[in-house]
This record gives C-alpha cells, structure tokens and sequence, in this order.
C-alpha cells in the first residue's frame, strides 16, 4: 500500500514538472542552494599547461591547444610562483603539466579569506571574450555582486595582459601563439572580511571562463605614497652586465619605515634584483651616511617574473618630507631591455658593468654614468599617515620642460602646499603622469622591446597606476589633450573619462578632472583640435563632467591667455605653446582648493 500511495505521488510529481507554469518551490529551493565553498585547487576542472614533450596531453580550449609548461617557466611563472599583479599576491597553480590547473567557472564557490578593497582574479577566456555575474559573500553574513570579464586568451589586449607566451601546444605539437593571461580586479564593499567567492555562471556555447587564481587585495590604507612613477613602455638598456643602479627620487610625504615597489610591466622574461637598499642623498651618487639595506620577505634579493611586480620588507628607514633619496637595485645578471618611466626630469647613475653590488656604498665614486630615465622602480610608501592623491595625467604632469632636478612639477608644488598645513589631511601626492600619453589609445601597445614610452592607455593603466597606489583616496583625472591633437572625437574622449570617472567611483575613491589647458601655436594644435579641446572642456565644466566626477580643476583657466584664449599665458610658456614651464607648472599647483581633493 506504502509503495502504491509514494508512486502515485510521484506520477502526479512527474505530471506537475510537464505542465507549462507549475511552479515546485521545494524543489527549486533545493536546486538554487548555495553550494558550499571549497579551496580553488580541489574545484580544478580543466588542464591548461602542457609539457613540450607531450604538447597533446592538455586541452584548454576545448580544441586540443594549451600553453606551454617551458614558456610560462621561461616567463618565470614557474608551478607554485607567487605573482603580485595590480597590488594583489597570487599563486600560480602548483599543478604539474598534464594535470588539472584551472576551474571553468560555472557557480562554484570559492573559499576566499581576506580584507581589502578589491578582488583580483587571474583569468582568461577561450572562445572569445568572456563576462559573468558573481557573488561575493562576507563573514557577516552579506554579499555583494561583482562583474567579472575576462579577455580571450587569443585575441585580448596585449596592453592589459599580465604575461603573454608565445607559443601554443597542442596534439600535432608546437605552432606560433601568442596566448595570454589577465589579471582582473573587482571591488569589495569596504571595511568587510571576505568569507567566500561564487564563480560567474557558465556562459554560452563553446566558451568558458577559467580562473586560475584569486585573492583579495588591500593597496594599504595603513600606508601612504611618498613617491611614485608609471612604467611608460619597455626599452632597450645597456646591456647592463652585473651593475647596479642607483636612481634619484624626491619624496613627498615623510613617514616612518620606508617599502619600495619594483615592476617588470610588459616584460617576456624574470629579471633578478640581487640587493637593494635606501638612503638620503648626499651629492651627485654620493649618500649621507651608510645607504640602509632592503630585504624582500626576509632575503637580500628576490626574483621577479614577466609582468609582476615585487615589494620590499618595509625597512627601518624615516623617509624624510621634500628630500632626495637613492633607491640603488643590483641587477645580478645581463639586462637588455627594462620597464622604464622615461621623463625623469631627473639624473641617475649607473655602476660599470661587471662591478657587482654596490648597493652599500655611501660614496658615488662607483657610479661614474649618468641616465635621464627610471628603470624598475615605481613607487615608495611609508607606514601610516592618511593616505594619497593620484595624479593621472601626460606630460604635462610628468614635468616636461620643467627644470630638471629642480621637483618643480605641479604634483610637486600640490605635495608641499598638502605638508606645509595642517587643517587637512596631509595627503601624499603620487604622480602618475607619462609624457605623450593618452586617454582613448595606447600609445606603447604593451608588449615587446619598443623606443616608444608613451605608454598604455590611461584606460588601460587606471588599474595598476591609480586603483592600486597605497592609500589612494583621489584620482586627478588630467589627460586628454594627445587625444584632440592627434584628431580623437571629443565624444570619445568625454566617454574615456566617464568611464575612469565611474571606475574610481567603484573603489571608493573621489574623481576630480582638470580642464585641458590651450596649446595654440604648437604645431598640430589646430582649430580642429581646439574645437575638440573646447568641447572636452565645456563637458568638464557643465555640473563637474555631468555628475560623472565629484569635482572639476579649471587649468584652463589658470594657463590661458586673456587676450588669446586659445593660447597660453607667455610668462606661464616653456616655449614650445604646449608644456607650461616651472612659472605654468606652479601656478597650477597652487590654484586647486585643497578642500577639492579630500573624499
């Protein structure tokens, strides 16, 4: 009778599911039960990387090809590598080649610890590019949405890649590439402790989302930036054979315990530092007192792979306010080609080749070359303090034509007017500006040994060069006038800064844009650029970009010449109608209302 009644009740249960618009909530609930999180490696679905000799024995992409287990080594992404891309520490998968390396998203759900501002993934697409919705769940019981989109790993852009190979695997052997990997950051909600992360769900058709490696990234709100320079492209060097460097910095803020941060943006292969260290400057290459050595988690030296980035140990070291220090980098082996900023507006020096570290000496006598560009480092930070102001921007905020040595960029001038009082927050001031930049286009296109240093889009570098800066609290948004003179649509260039606008919105940070200052007389500033130049303008100044940021900086205004409004003030003129000189730059500087930049 018992089993009568139960397979009754099933046939009715059977008949229900066949009938258009029965609802079942019991089961439904069952089917939509979030599952339970598990480590990323024990969810590994898919075998991406395979050996040479055995170049058939992954399928990434669903058509037999894979990435190769002796190129990513090339690359220095050996099995278990900790890659710090964008801020954010990431395993490489310890996976042998031939097993199981990455998970095909498809809701799964990820054990995740952590508190910061931002989640990164490592990813790519196969199939084409490849965007899902997911959820991040907190220890106290909340959850939030994020938008995860991860760029072919065929066909994505070089200038947001994080390493690129240059071969394929697959069952016939090896073929040309290239094949990409991306780091993809998206934010958290603030001041709350990650509990766990579910995977978008699985996208149509034949292609997926594979997630390699995650982990939640705090850029250091205990932290502020003192120094910082963007990688504008990468060149060809030296060769520089077992010399050291040693590279003039002026800091902003002062603050206790001195980290540095070293990239090898858009590199192919590791390069090895073998000792760093930090110290006052005295004169010329010359230290005042012994240079005070750095340690990277615990060692002298460390070993940074293609396209990652590498922090020191934060060092016993008081970085005083407005100073010039020597950050001095021993690089061990052969280098031929670095990640450069290339506008120091500054000298350093450069140790003869074969003489080893000479990272401790306090005198300059070992550094007997000179050079106008920063090689490898890229920022300095001090413990506490408030936090920073991101300067985003082209030549204009690099320093060009400024006088060199001198620190007379307007960041420069905004960073004393930040210590000299005490009303506000005494905000570090990071700038990250590189010359001939541009907001819509890449000028460098982010990969290979190229002479051009006008690096990636400031689309492309928010995130490494503004998101991920220590403490950062603003973004100054000014950049656009390469875009009008090189003949952008200013529409185009109005959307570029809508969508940076909207991109510090969602870390938390305020967005302030400046105005694009006249450039009449300079060669290709036309009135078809200035046209385009006025109506970037006009958007900036109608209710601060339309709402799309917080604040506008009429540089415009402070640069033009009353009488010629198309062109720049003479006494405010390098010469050349485009770049301020140091008169320009510091009254820039000093017309923006402090208030303006604080969040």
């Amino acid at each position: 009778m018992r089993l009568r009644r139960w397979g009754t009740a099933l046939t009715l249960l059977l008949l229900m599911t066949a009938l258009p618009g029965t609802a079942l909530a019991p089961a439904a609930a069952a089917t939509t039960a979030p599952p339970a999180p598990r480590p990323l490696p024990r969810l590994f679905d898919n075998t991406a990387v395979s050996d040479n000799s055995r170049s058939g024995a992954a399928d990434f992409d669903g058509a037999g090809r894979s990435l190769s287990a002796q190129d990513l080594a090339a690359a220095g992404w050996s099995p278990g590598s900790v890659l710090t891309l964008d801020g954010a520490r990431l395993r490489w998968p310890r996976s042998a080649a031939g097993t199981p390396d990455n998970v095909r998203a498809d809701g799964q759900a990820v054990v995740v610890r952590g508190r910061g501002e931002a989640l990164t993934f490592l990813v790519a697409g196969t199939g084409g590019q490849v965007a899902g919705r997911g959820t991040v769940r907190y220890r106290d019981g909340s959850h939030s949405a994020y938008e995860l989109t991860a760029p072919d790993w065929r066909s994505g852009p070089l200038s947001t890649k994080a390493v690129a190979l240059p071969h394929l695997n697959g069952p016939d052997g090896q073929s040309a590439g290239p094949a990409r990997l991306y780091a993809v950051t998206v934010p958290l909600r603030p001041g709350r402790e990650v509990a766990s992360v579910v995977l978008p769900p699985a996208p149509p058709a034949a292609a997926a989302l594979h997630v390699f490696a995650l982990s939640v990234r705090d850029t250091g709100h205990g932290r502020t930036g003192s120094w910082a320079a963007s990688t504008a492209g990468y060149r060809a060097v030296g060769p520089w054979r077992d010399r050291t460097v040693r590279l003039v910095v002026h800091s902003g803020a002062g603050g206790p315990r001195a980290r540095i941060r070293i990239a090898n943006t858009f590199a192919a292969a590791p390069v090895t530092i073998g000792a760093a260290s930090i110290a006052v400057r005295g004169t010329g290459a010359a230290a005042h007192g012994r240079p005070v050595a750095l340690t990277f988690r615990g060692r002298a030296g460390a070993r940074i792979p293609a396209g990652a980035e590498l922090f020191s140990d934060p060092a016993a070291f008081t970085v005083p306010a407005d100073t010039d220090l020597l950050v001095s980098l021993h690089l061990p082996g052969t280098v031929t080609a670095a990640p450069v900023h290339q506008e120091a507006a500054q000298l350093s020096y450069v140790s003869a080749d074969g003489s080893g570290d000479r990272t401790r000496d306090a005198d300059g006598g070992g550094y007997p070359q000179t050079m106008s560009f920063w090689p490898f480092l890229t920022g300095l930070e001090t413990d506490g303090g408030p936090g920073s102001i991101v300067a985003l921007g082209d030549s204009i905020t690099d320093g060009v034509k400024s006088t060199s040595g001198a620190n007379r960029r307007w960041p420069d001038v905004l960073a004393r007017r930040f210590r000299a009082q005490h009303a506000l927050p005494r905000y570090g001031v990071l700038n990250h500006g590189i010359s001939a930049n541009r907001i819509v286009t890449d000028r460098y296109q982010g990969d290979g040994v190229s002479p051009d240093t006008g690096g990636v889009s400031a689309q492309h570098r928010l995130e490494r060069d503004a998101l991920a800066q220590a403490g950062a609290r603003t973004v100054v948004v000014f950049e656009g006038i390469n875009d009008v003179r090189w003949g952008t649509p200013a529409e185009d260039v109005i959307a570029g800064l809508r969508a940076l606008a909207r991109r510090a919105h969602e870390r938390g940070l305020r967005a302030v844009a400046a105005t694009l200052t006249p450039c009449g007389g300079y060669p290709d500033c036309t009135p078809a650029a200035e046209a385009r130049r006025q109506a970037v303008n006009a958007f900036l100044r109608e209710g601060a970009g339309q709402g799309a940021f917080d604040a506008t900086l009429d540089f415009d205004a402070v640069l033009r010449d009353p009488a010629a409004p198309a062109r720049m003030l003479p006494a405010y003129d390098s010469g050349d109608h485009l770049h301020p000189g140091d008169a320009g730059l510091r009254a820039l500087g000093e017309s923006i209302e402090l208030r303006t930049l604080v969040p």
